[in-house]
């Protein structure tokens, strides 16, 4: 059974169960809402800006990698096949995971979670819930292609031998990592649940 179904609400600010009746929370007087308000549309809107901007980040180069002297801006696919020819392998197939296939899974489950929800499409809500612990759970990683430029850019570093210098892609990057972790805060799963209608009071 659903908290809304017994009649309480939780408080977003402090997490206070209260009753349905009373529009402030009693610990902490904040605003009570059944759902976090105009959950769907915000989230969709974090997610299409970080959609668009995942296309320069992928069109823009990340970084630049030098070697002998001789170099030149790399894109996402061009700096991991750049780090395979460096025989860097590990670290291509951390920079692959961490700039295509983790924001290509949270942009195409986020979108797919939002549409099931919306349109009320015929996905159980314990697939839903699983997807959105999932997407949950790869969010904690997906900084760490920009962790692992910084790093390169701070310790590769050898004059005219290799360098390592971070692009205008990485930015753009960044801000998708940014705003589809923003798009999953703002996401309240609690609407996974609801069958009917969503509750907007």
């Amino acid at each position: 059974m659903r908290a809304i179904d017994a009649g309480l609400l939780i408080c977003h600010e402090c997490h206070q169960l209260n009753p349905s009746g009373q529009p402030a929370c009693s610990r902490c007087g904040g605003r009570l809402h059944s759902r976090r308000p105009n959950s769907l549309a915000r989230t969709w809107a974090l997610l299409l800006t970080s959609m668009i901007l995942y296309i320069p980040a992928n069109l823009l180069p990340i970084m630049t990698v030098n070697s002998l002297g001789r170099g030149a801006p790399a894109t996402i696919m061009g700096g991991v096949l750049e780090l395979i020819h460096l025989g860097m392998l590990p670290i291509a197939a951390v920079v692959f995971i961490a700039s295509i296939l983790v924001p290509s899974f949270k942009l195409v489950g986020l979108a797919l979670l939002l549409y099931s929800v919306q349109r009320h499409q015929p996905m159980s809500a314990q697939q839903r819930i699983l997807m959105y612990r999932f997407i949950e759970w790869i969010g904690r990683w997906s900084m760490l292609d920009i962790f692992v430029i910084a790093i390169l850019v701070a310790l590769v570093n050898f004059g005219s031998l290799a360098s390592i210098e971070a692009g205008a892609g990485a930015a753009a990057f960044a801000s998708v990592v940014i705003l589809t972790m923003l798009a999953a805060l703002t996401f309240d799963p609690r609407l996974i649940w609801d069958n009917t209608e969503i509750h907007h009071d």
